[in-house]
């Protein structure tokens, strides 16, 4: 019997190790989306990272402030045209549709990061404000560094408002989505990603 209970004890030693290197990670990727972004003037372009209306929002009020020549919205699904997607923004589209790209590409953040990387390099920026969500932001950066060596990535996160959009209402609902941004993140910083299959249909947090 005690060599038992010595054998059981020896086989709950790794996966306790590894909850508790999770969970310190875990606090770190908390403090992490919980700092706030450094200011910043005037970049070379904008790109959001779509997968909710005010992220459309933030980048149309940056670029309509010329805070960037040009914008790339990346990941459109479907066939929507930039005056859908900008519809309830309260921004005229009109003046700003020349200096805006919708990316129908990418179906994923490494997805993202390619469908960026290739607009990049077509117009010769080197300053780059990223838009996203807060609890996206990490993931996304990890993936845009890695695909743009050398360009400098200003983030400006987006906090949606309580009933639009993510993360879910309530303590569990972001609860949930944390620990599953985390685990995506954990996967980004891997370079794993490139190797992921696209996910057809679907498209970026």
């Amino acid at each position: 019997m005690t060599g038992i209970m010595r054998h059981l004890r020896r086989w709950w030693v790794l996966p306790a190790l590894l909850v508790l290197l999770w969970t310190g990670g875990f606090v770190a990727f908390l403090r992490l989306t919980a700092q706030p972004a450094p200011p910043f003037g005037r970049a070379d372009g904008i790109v959001v990272l779509t997968g909710g209306a005010e992220r459309i929002e933030v980048g149309l009020r940056l670029l309509a402030e010329n805070r960037a020549g040009m914008l790339l919205i990346s990941g459109i699904g479907g066939k929507a045209d930039l005056a859908a997607l900008a519809r309830g923004t309260g921004i005229d589209t009109g003046p700003l549709a020349e200096r805006v790209k919708l990316g129908r590409e990418a179906t994923s953040t490494h997805g993202n990061a390619l469908e960026t990387a290739s607009w990049v390099r077509d117009n010769g920026i080197g300053t780059l404000i990223v838009v996203t969500a807060w609890f996206h932001m990490p993931r996304a950066l990890t993936e845009l560094h890695r695909m743009l060596p050398g360009v400098t990535l200003l983030p400006e996160p987006v906090h949606p408002q309580p009933g639009r959009g993510r993360p879910e209402p309530g303590l569990t609902g972001t609860a949930r989505l944390l620990a599953e941004e985390y685990s995506k993140y954990l996967v980004a910083l891997t370079g794993l990603t490139a190797n992921l299959p696209m996910r057809e249909g679907t498209h970026a947090p």
